[in-house]
């Protein structure tokens, strides 16, 4: 059981959390867990809070299966409890004799939940039964697993769609499921396409109705899509009027637009209304949770995802930097740090000396009492944003700028003499195309002229740079190019605009970004990639051999 606590307006009730990121969200478009992914991704999910975790569909989906024979193992869970997702018996089979069902008892798992149809058309269309077929096949299979000894809840399958359509029918099988022992009912928006006054509506009555039919405390969940762009509103709505289990996934992972981001659900919980849902410790590890697991499914958190993502607190505007140094809460909804995420200054054209300044805090620069070092900093952003140069997502370059004006010197590691690249075709293949580039630098006390060879020139150029430059700075093998980007600025002058290039360069500790800007991609590319090693080398303390 979760701690009980106080807020202003009283006593905290606890809200249940169930996770069905192995599951739906890994229904995703471009997700594919492996079962040492789903193992791995486990304990994050636990961290989160957790209090059930779905982890598929055993006897459906053979990795499922596999996924929960590897669990009776050893199952690294310790508070959380895991779930087997599976569905009533099929119409015309007895409980003890559907394998589906038998499935689910041979998982291992202690809960299950259960699958049903609550909306009469998918009844009488999908499943191509009656109505009172349908019924008893929520009884019997309810009724089974909790002779097995299992706990069982059942996920009414487009509940709200049927309940608007046929309400009598509706509610008459989240009835069946709670008199047949189910410890749970969890009301889903299938289709995604309900709004917030409709689901606290329809819940409110529902509950109503289970009264009058002898249902005295229903124990409700909620379930919702994201295709109508109200999956965390709903879940909230639900929660209002009487639900007190909320599923969803991290990151909001699901089919077509996603389930209920889950990390936003328990930040909104947590801050905002007098629930609980989590422990503060757990609260603080959302975004730590939703980058980690975004790293195991290669689909990150947005940047601009609620309370987690990396610009859920950037600040742009000048007027916003002027407020947020005298009082962050003025443009800040919450205090970051609760979640784990932190303020951001982002420096552009729009930026004053107080930009400047908090940016300036964040690698550990105090500018506050250099007035005139500001304002240098200040005007010559501006000035280069005008030539085309963006610094709100290029906190590397801007540093380098920054550290320049301060001390009056470049960051520099090498001296350049000059770079050039060619096109050349293979002799052997004519139809088969590569790039040359010839770097002559100095560094180490040497003059060093080397040739790279790539896919591209930018490629090429980065190979020539790496080949020269790594006997003196050996570090430089670490350094990963993760990210490219290439934006043309001025279309209207086809050829001859100007180009923007943004990289991006990880290594062991973190993540870094640079700009360049040029007459054309690779000379904008050149000044990227050489900041980001000059970046790299001087954030790690290396000292400069020129």
């Amino acid at each position: 059981m979760k701690r009980e606590a106080h807020g202003a307006n009283g006593t905290f009730h606890n809200v249940a959390v169930y996770d069905v990121t192995l599951r739906d969200g890994a229904q995703q478009e471009g997700i594919n867990l492996s079962v040492a992914d789903k193992l791995a991704i486990l304990p994050y999910i636990e961290a989160m809070g957790a209090d059930y975790i779905e982890g598929g569909w055993p006897g459906a989906i053979p990795r499922d299966t596999e996924f929960f024979e590897a669990l009776k193992e050893n199952n690294p869970l310790t508070t959380a409890q895991l779930t087997a997702f599976g569905s009533t018996r099929k119409a015309g089979v007895r409980a003890d004799e559907d394998p589906q069902i038998a499935a689910l008892v041979s998982s291992g798992a202690q809960v299950l939940c259960l699958v049903a149809k609550s909306d009469i058309r998918h009844v009488e269309k999908a499943l191509r039964t009656s109505g009172a077929e349908n019924l008893a096949m929520v009884r019997d299979s309810v009724e089974y697993l909790r002779a097995q000894g299992r706990d069982v809840m059942i996920d009414v399958e487009h509940f709200f769609d049927g309940f608007r359509f046929d309400a009598d029918y509706t509610t008459s099988v989240v009835e069946q499921a709670f008199k047949a022992g189910a410890s749970w009912v969890v009301l889903c928006d299938t289709n995604g396409g309900s709004l917030p006054d409709d689901v606290e509506r329809i819940v409110r009555e529902l509950i109503s109705r289970l009264h009058a039919l002898g249902v005295s405390d229903p124990q409700l969940g909620i379930h919702c899509h994201d295709d109508g762009g109200c999956a965390v509103a709903n879940t909230l709505a639900a929660l209002k009027a009487g639900c007190r289990q909320i599923q969803g996934t991290i990151n909001g992972y699901g089919e077509r637009t996603g389930n209920s981001n889950l990390l936003t659900c328990i930040a909104n919980i947590q801050l905002k209304t007098d629930f609980n849902a989590v422990t503060d410790e757990q609260l603080a590890g959302l975004s730590a949770v939703a980058y980690a697991v975004g790293e195991m499914t290669t689909v990150l958190p947005s940047k601009r995802a609620p309370y987690v993502g990396a610009s859920a607190f950037a600040h742009k505007a000048g007027l916003h930097a002027s407020a947020i140094r005298v009082d962050p809460d003025l443009y800040q909804h919450i205090d970051p740090n609760l979640v784990g995420n932190d303020t951001r200054m982002l420096v552009s054209d729009m930026a004053g000396r107080a930009s400047v300044e908090l940016k300036a805090r964040e690698f550990g620069l105090d500018l506050s009492a250099d007035k005139e070092v500001l304002t240098k900093i200040t005007n010559r952003v501006k000035e280069a944003e005008a030539a085309g140069y963006t610094y709100d997502a290029a906190d590397a370059s801007f540093e380098l700028l920054t550290r320049e004006i301060m001390t009056g010197q470049p960051v520099k590691y090498f001296e350049l003499e000059s770079w050039s690249t060619n096109s050349a075709t293979n002799r052997s293949d004519p139809t088969q195309t590569f790039a040359e580039a010839t770097v002559k630098i100095h560094a180490g006390g040497r003059r060093l002229i080397r040739l790279g060879e790539g896919v591209g020139p930018v490629d090429a150029l980065d190979e020539a740079l790496r080949r020269a430059l790594r006997k003196v700075y050996p570090l430089l093998d670490e350094f990963e190019l993760v990210d490219f980007k290439v934006r043309i600025l001025d279309t209207t002058r086809g050829t001859s605009a100007i180009t923007r290039v943004m990289i991006t360069i990880q290594d062991s500790a973190g993540q870094w970004s640079t700009v360049g800007v040029g007459d054309d991609v690779i000379e904008a590319s050149w000044e990227a990639l050489t900041e980001g090693y000059v970046y790299g080398l001087f954030r790690n303390g290396v000292e400069p051999q020129l």
